[in-house]
């Protein structure tokens, strides 16, 4: 559990607050927020414990954004039941992975899953205007029960990799309910995967805490900045530009993946 007696490590209860909004109000306008708090929730916890207490972070910006897309999933019950079960297990599962794979294991991993995470948020506009060029074409789809099969399948890899590391996951998810038919309606689309998400986050915040890597202090600083973030300062990102936020993104992301990678002799 953090102790913030400490002039510096109030300082860095500061740097999680301002991060912690930022990553809320990114979240909101184009995504990949963990690009900022995570590498924040380093300088104040060893790798794994910064990395279960991002997820459950995560955990309430998941619900809310399942929620928010609540009516237009309404007639994809079979898809969801088709993601319910590997998202549950694969995020269990990938949470237990990270654990037993230690920290300095996980640590030298770490600059290579954040450059990997940016990566996928650099092509995240291109994917997205694929899946919408897929929505607006004509093209042949597949069966329904093969399409629920191969959804099932494809998801079991990316649950563990969200429980495991997460960022970036929702990326991929949704590309890949794009390319398997699922692109008539992009909203819809984003509806299933947010509730993958959630379940994922959920179950790997839920293997975290049963192996006791959660800091509760951190994690309830960063949810309530995120929230913040996400209700109040989604206008002054929309006032900065997408296109302004996304390339502050990719440039936290690699200068932080390249001066971990520095760090761990690489």
């Amino acid at each position: 559990m953090s102790d913030f007696s400490s002039p510096h490590k109030l300082l860095l209860l500061g740097l999680l607050l301002v991060t912690g909004f930022a990553a809320g109000a990114i979240n909101s306008l184009a995504g990949g927020g963990t690009l900022l708090s995570f590498p924040t929730l380093l300088l104040m916890a060893s790798p794994i414990v910064a990395n279960a207490t991002n997820t459950l972070a995560l955990v309430p910006a998941s619900l809310s954004s399942m929620w928010g897309y609540r009516k237009d999933i309404v007639d994809a019950k079979a898809e969801i039941a088709a993601l319910a079960i590997p998202s549950l297990v694969g995020g269990f599962l990938g949470a237990r992975l990270v654990v037993h794979v230690g920290d300095a294991r996980f640590s030298e991993l770490i600059p290579w899953l954040i450059m990997g995470a940016t990566v996928l948020f650099l092509i995240q506009q291109p994917i997205a205007k694929e899946i919408e060029r897929r929505r607006s074409t004509e093209h042949p789809t597949m069966s329904r029960p093969l399409r629920l099969f191969l959804i099932a399948c494809f998801q079991l890899p990316f649950a563990i990799y969200g429980g495991f590391f997460g960022a970036g996951m929702g990326i991929i998810i949704l590309a890949a309910l794009g390319f398997m038919g699922m692109a008539e309606n992009i909203h819809r689309a984003n509806g299933v995967k947010n509730f993958a998400a959630a379940c994922v986050n959920g179950m790997a915040a839920v293997s975290f805490i049963s192996q006791g890597k959660v800091d509760w202090v951190l994690a309830g600083v960063m949810a309530a900045a995120s929230v913040l973030g996400g209700i109040g300062g989604a206008g002054i990102a929309r006032k900065v530009g997408q296109v302004a936020v996304r390339r502050f993104i990719v440039a936290v992301g690699f200068g932080i993946g390249i001066l971990m990678l520095i760090r761990h002799g690489h």
